[in-house]
């Protein structure tokens, strides 16, 4: 086995690790390393590993508190921890668009650890964003304000699993929707816990409205902040190859899965991080 080495992908984000195999026993020494070099790049990738759900679980414990069984998506049989992510022409995807993860939540997870299974023969690829970059590249005079305010975050585009038909009915299912998700009010700039970069922290998903703005204004200036979010310079587009490992920090950084491989299938297998043990 070569020696542990990481090959940067882009300026802002992004790096393939190699010369390590997940599916033996990992030193402290390593998964310090794997901490580092997640915090250093955002988002790390593992080609190749053919880890047991059991490495998985264990990988991601490395890291910190992991999520409950979820109670709506399906598991790996014999693993309730692992959400298995199987989509296709009969369950398409209801994610395919710019997000950071659950940020209708109080305090959002940490990381995920995601580990593909099914690939299709083409498209099914994935985008991360940095989002302490965008941060930087605002003029100075956006940044002052930004930091002086706070957004509301909710469910966003989940509120359509809850509308079938124009009627109290679905009215209502909403209305326990929005129940269950929650909402969450966030500062619009926030600072990392490890790395003290600042970043800036909404998404097209799920932030719906800046306090004490009119929905108007509010409106203007997330679309406009959408729309500089959205550079391809800020950004990694990742072709998946099975068996690949991915550990992204879902506290800095948007991600887009591209539901474009209809009708052909892929299957991921996800652990989400709660808490960084290390922060």
């Amino acid at each position: 086995m070569n020696k542990y080495s990481t090959q940067q992908l882009t300026p802002s984000l992004g790096a393939e690790i190699k010369g390590i195999d997940l599916s033996n026993d990992l030193s402290n020494e390593q998964l310090n390393q794997i901490y580092d070099d997640l915090i250093k790049y955002n988002v790390i990738f593992f080609r190749n590993q053919k880890i047991s759900p059991e490495k998985h679980i264990e990988i991601a414990k490395s890291l910190g508190t992991i999520e409950d069984p979820h109670p709506i998506y399906p598991h790996v049989e014999g693993f309730p921890e692992i959400v298995k992510l199987e989509n296709n022409k009969d369950n398409p995807p209801d994610t395919d668009e710019w997000h950071t993860d659950l940020t209708f939540k109080n305090d959002p997870p940490f990381a995920t650890v995601l580990c593909s299974k099914v690939i299709p023969p083409v498209g099914g690829d994935t985008l991360w964003s940095s989002l302490s970059k965008i941060y930087d590249a605002l003029p100075d005079e956006m940044k002052k304000n930004l930091e002086t305010l706070r957004a509301i975050h909710d469910m966003g585009s989940f509120r359509n699993n809850y509308m079938q038909e124009d009627d109290i009915e679905s009215a209502n299912k909403l209305n326990k929707g929005f129940e269950e998700f929650g909402n969450a009010v966030h500062p619009v700039v926030k600072i990392h816990p490890v790395s003290k970069k600042k970043f800036l922290y909404i998404n097209p998903s799920f932030t719906s409205q800046i306090v004490g703005m009119t929905t108007t204004d509010s409106n203007n200036l997330l679309s406009y902040l959408f729309n500089f979010m959205n550079k391809p310079e800020f950004q990694i587009r990742f072709q998946w190859t099975p068996d690949t490992l991915v550990i992204w920090d879902n506290r800095c950084t948007m991600h887009y899965a591209i539901g474009d491989y209809m009708p052909h299938q892929r299957i991921m297998n996800r652990i989400t991080v709660l808490s960084d043990k290390r922060a």
